[in-house]
């Protein structure tokens, strides 16, 4: 049987990235097509909003009977949030590692805050719930991105 041997260290340099060596792949590999890319980037905030409008929207009502208001708040808060997902997703990664960290957790935080506050809790509480939220999802986003990237923002592997 034929296995493949190792690259070699001292393997030849091609044109691409500096440092990287003939055969060498950064990262994982990429088991879909750039049309599956294209099509999970907008399918999955298109998906997350439309669960994240009903589910407001059935907070709000909180068990009572459906209302063609109730159906068009689901569907207003869907839009809303398909689009400042789209806006993060778009906008986030052109900015430094901490700011991009925080815009990412602050939008989690301001969603999870919403959907507090649609509950009938008290407006302070929903804050502070997506203030914790934010502080949380802002330590793991930076780690994630510290020690990925260095500090102009180029990845590290």
């Amino acid at each position: 049987m034929a296995h493949a041997a190792p690259a070699s260290r001292r393997a030849k340099r091609y044109g691409g990235p500096p440092g990287r060596r003939l055969g060498e792949t950064r990262g994982t590999p990429d088991v879909f097509s750039e049309r599956v890319h294209r099509a999970a980037r907008y399918g999955i905030p298109v998906v997350l909003g439309l669960v994240y409008g009903y589910w407001a929207a059935a907070n709000r009502r909180g068990g009572g009977e459906i209302t063609g208001w109730n159906i068009l708040f689901g569907f207003v808060t869907a839009l809303t949030f398909i689009v400042l997902c789209l806006a993060v997703a778009t906008f986030a990664p052109l900015l430094k590692r901490e700011l991009h960290s925080l815009v990412k957790s602050a939008f989690a935080g301001a969603a999870v805050g919403f959907l507090y506050s649609q509950t009938g809790e008290s407006v302070l509480r929903s804050a502070v719930l997506g203030l914790v939220v934010t502080a949380g999802i802002f330590g793991v986003f930076f780690y994630r991105y510290y020690t990925r990237e260095d500090g102009a923002g180029n990845r590290l592997r």
